[in-house]
């Protein structure tokens, strides 16, 4: 019996479609502080994507409750806030996946 196996690298290519449209614009990041700042907006947004958070209610979530806390004294208190923690999991549930889920049953 023969097997064959089709090579599909769709899933590579998909992950890294983001950084290959946005080439061009980086080379607008004027300076090494621009350039570091966006290297870690990105970091973010593709982090929390791929734990299944909702980045715009992340990043709301983020902008709203962390100025009002004294993570300068307490830095412990930003583990609660990184993509793959309970409490983020259930603030900033990516609802296109939780309609579908609802949807499938």
């Amino acid at each position: 019996m023969k097997y064959t196996f089709e090579i599909d690298n769709n899933p590579a290519k998909n992950a890294i479609r983001p950084n290959v449209l946005g080439r061009k614009n980086w080379l607008f990041s004027v300076s090494e502080p621009g350039a570091k700042a966006n290297a870690i907006c990105l970091s973010i947004a593709e982090t929390a994507k791929s734990n299944g958070v909702d980045f715009y209610e992340y990043i709301k979530k983020l902008l709203m409750d962390l100025p009002n806390m004294s993570i300068h004294q307490n830095p412990e208190i930003l583990n609660q806030y990184i993509p793959w923690s309970k409490m983020i999991q259930e603030a900033c549930v990516n609802n296109k996946y939780a309609v579908y889920s609802i949807k499938k049953l």
